[in-house]
C-alpha cells in the first residue's frame, strides 16, 4: 500500500486495539479497489478520548473513526447527530464530520451493528416482519440488535435479561420510536418464538451455561448467535443437531463493510461490495 500526502487517513480507536482485524480487512479492500486511504489502529484511554477526538478532526486529511470497545458509548455522547439505532443503543461505531458541513466542528455518528445483523438475516432468508422475536441479552449488542429488529415490524419483540431494569430501559427507548409491541422478561424460555437471537456472552468460554434451552425451541424457528468463534457455539451446535436454521454472527460483520464505505464517502465501492461480498467473507469467516 502506497501512502502519500494525498492519502485519506482513518483510525480505529479503542483500548486495547491489538485484537482488531479492521485494518487488515479495510486496507486490503482499499488497495484492491484503488482507494487512496489507510485505516490505522490507535489505543486511547477513556480519559483521553474526548481530547483525542477533537484534535484528530483538526487534521483536514482525517476522514473519521471506526470505534471499538470500550468507547462506543462514550463516543456517542460526543456526537451532535446520530442515526436512530445509535440513539436507542446509546453507542456508535463510526464517526465523521457532519456531511452537510452546516455546523463547524459538528460530528455525526452511526451504529452499524444492528443494520449489519438485519442484512445478515436477509442474506440467510430469515424474515422478521410479522414474526415473534426473542432477544437474549440487554448489553450493547442486544440493544443494537433490538433496535434494528424493531424497524422490521415484528409481531412482538421480547428482550430477556437477568437484570430486568436493563431490559426495561431498552423497552422504554424503543416504544416511543417504533409501533411494535415490545416487552421484557427475565425468562429465557424460547418456546413460541419464530426468531431467537443470543446477544449474551454465554458460549464464549468453555463450560458456559447455554443461554436458552435448545430443546424448547419451536421446530420452525431460526436461531442466530452473535458470538463469533472459530467453532460453532454450544447453542448453535445443539440447534443444528435438531435441524434448526442456526447461524453465527460473522455475516453481521460482513454486511457492515459496505455501510462503513458508504458512510465515509465511498459510495461506488460500497455498491460494488454489496453486489458481491465474497472477498469480505473470505477475510472475516473462520478458515
Amino acid at each position: 500500500m502506497a501512502i502519500s500526502g494525498k492519502t485519506r487517513v482513518f483510525m480505529i480507536i479503542g483500548d486495547p486495539v491489538a485484537q482488531v482485524r479492521a485494518p487488515e480487512v479495510y486496507n486490503q479492500l482499499f488497495a484492491t479497489h484503488g482507494i487512496d486511504a489507510v485505516l490505522v489502529p490507535v489505543k486511547v484511554s477513556a480519559a483521553q478520548l474526548a481530547g483525542f477526538v477533537r484534535n484528530a478532526f483538526a487534521a483536514e486529511n482525517f476522514g473519521g473513526f471506526w470505534v471499538t470497545i470500550p468507547h462506543k458509548a462514550a463516543m456517542q455522547a460526543l456526537m451532535q447527530e446520530c442515526d436512530p439505532v445509535a440513539e436507542v443503543a446509546g453507542a456508535v461505531n463510526a464517526v465523521r464530520r457532519k456531511a452537510n458541513g452546516a455546523t463547524e466542528g459538528a460530528l455525526e455518528g452511526a451504529l452499524f451493528d444492528g443494520l449489519g445483523f438485519i442484512k445478515g438475516l436477509d442474506h440467510f432468508g430469515i424474515a422478521v416482519q410479522g414474526r415473534r422475536v426473542l432477544v437474549l441479552g440487554a448489553g450493547g449488542g442486544g440493544q443494537a440488535v433490538a433496535a434494528a429488529l424493531a424497524q422490521r415490524s415484528p409481531s412482538s419483540l421480547v428482550i430477556a435479561n437477568r437484570s430486568i431494569d436493563k431490559a426495561q430501559a431498552i423497552v422504554d427507548r424503543l416504544q416511543p420510536r417504533f409501533e411494535v409491541p415490545v416487552s421484557c422478561t427475565t425468562s429465557t424460555d424460547p418456546a413460541g418464538f419464530d426468531v431467537i437471537v443470543n446477544c449474551t456472552s454465554q458460549g464464549l468460554k468453555a463450560g458456559d451455561a447455554l443461554p436458552t434451552d435448545p430443546a424448547r425451541i419451536d421446530a420452525g424457528a431460526a436461531v442466530v448467535d452473535i458470538i463469533m468463534t472459530k467453532e460453532p457455539t454450544p447453542l448453535l451446535a445443539a440447534c443444528r443437531a435438531r435441524g434448526l436454521h442456526a447461524h453465527a454472527g460473522f455475516e453481521m460483520l460482513v454486511q457492515q463493510v459496505p455501510e462503513y464505505m458508504r458512510f465515509f464517502g465511498m459510495p461506488e465501492l460500497a455498491a460494488t461490495l454489496q453486489q458481491d461480498l465474497t472477498e469480505v467473507r473470505q477475510m472475516l469467516y473462520p478458515k
